[in-house]
């Protein structure tokens, strides 16, 4: 099936040491890790934390002039056989004006839908099913965090916060401890942290920290139990 972008519309973030990783997963370079977690290398740097949210990873594109709602793997999310995918392109449709004066031709947006529980539950009664936390200039190029939150602001679109923002390095100790209470409604345990890495105004690199107890997928039809999804949303308000 051709994708619309040519490309997938997120790549995977490496892992800090000591972290989790699964299947195709892989680990940071220490060094990297080292700024990250440990010291940053001058006044340059800027690290970000934020919540690690953990529903579906997806996006929209904007191509000559015309929205399109994708899956992370940059699949048209219409075509997708996961229902969850197909309330994500209902939702950017009921949406489209915000998302085409939000974007210009060739940029996309990413963010979690989390519509459905994977391995975490959430209570969405005051948020939304969608947490934007990626604007793509283009293939490779991403807004650094401020410009991103400064260009949605003036949209109807959450984005995800910071929880710490600074030129200094956060240990995963203290970085979990940060998300112990979810800013996004988790209802199980938070499952780690994502760590922004900025150098003079551009995105340098991106890191992550998953719980060794995480299960992935845990609420997903195949292994939770019922043969069904779990929704944190009652699709009918979508």
């Amino acid at each position: 099936m051709k994708k619309p972008l040519g490309y997938r519309a997120y790549g995977s973030i490496a892992h800090l040491p000591a972290s989790r990783v699964g299947v195709g997963d892989h680990h940071l370079p220490e060094g990297q890790a080292r700024i990250a977690t440990e010291k940053v290398r001058d006044t340059h740097d800027l690290v970000i934390v934020q919540e690690k949210l953990d529903g579906s990873n997806v996006a929209v594109a904007k191509l000559d002039n015309k929205l399109v709602a994708l899956s992370r793997s940059g699949h048209d999310a219409s075509t997708s056989p996961y229902f969850q995918h197909y309330y994500w392109a209902k939702w950017v449709r009921e949406r489209e004006d915000i998302f085409q004066a939000l974007l210009q031709n060739g940029e996309r947006i990413c963010g979690e839908w989390l519509i459905q529980a994977h391995g975490t539950r959430y209570d969405l009664a005051c948020h939304s099913p969608f947490i934007a936390f990626d604007l793509f200039l283009d293939k490779d190029t991403r807004l650094a965090y401020h410009a991103f939150k400064k260009r949605v602001a003036a949209f109807e679109i959450e984005t995800i916060e910071a929880v710490f923002c600074g030129n200094e390095a956060v240990s995963i100790e203290k970085a979990l401890q940060a998300v112990t209470q979810s800013q996004y409604g988790a209802i199980d345990t938070v499952e780690g942290a994502i760590w922004r890495i900025e150098r003079k105004g551009e995105v340098d690199f991106l890191a992550k920290f998953v719980r060794h107890e995480k299960e992935d997928g845990a609420y997903l039809p195949q292994y939770n139990g019922l043969g069904r999804e779990i929704w944190n949303l009652p699709t009918g308000s979508i």
